[in-house]
């Protein structure tokens, strides 16, 4: 088992002490958050696409930021735009 940040560690001592409280629509969440990962894994179809290599190279760096495939970013990024939750951020 890999060992745990000094803000793993600080979460897990308060999950212990009993300080974390649930939130009120917590259950709602984890339904959601565990369609979305069925929704994931569930890869039934396959597409080729083409884009510029500056935009694959980006796609690739966030992904690994993220610690996860580029494909599995990209996947997710397909699913939050089909949903209407992506967004662009005008900032």
């Amino acid at each position: 088992m890999s060992k745990l940040s000094q803000e793993e560690s600080e979460v897990l001592k308060a999950f212990e002490s009993g300080e974390l409280k649930s939130t009120k629509d917590a259950s709602d969440i984890r339904k959601r958050h565990q369609q979305y990962a069925e929704a994931m894994f569930k890869k039934d179809a396959r597409i080729n696409i083409r884009l510029p290599s500056k935009d694959l190279r980006g796609l690739q760096k966030k992904a690994l930021a993220e610690s996860i495939p580029y494909q599995t970013l990209v996947a997710s990024i397909l699913h939050k735009y089909v949903e209407g939750r992506l967004h662009e951020n005008n900032s």
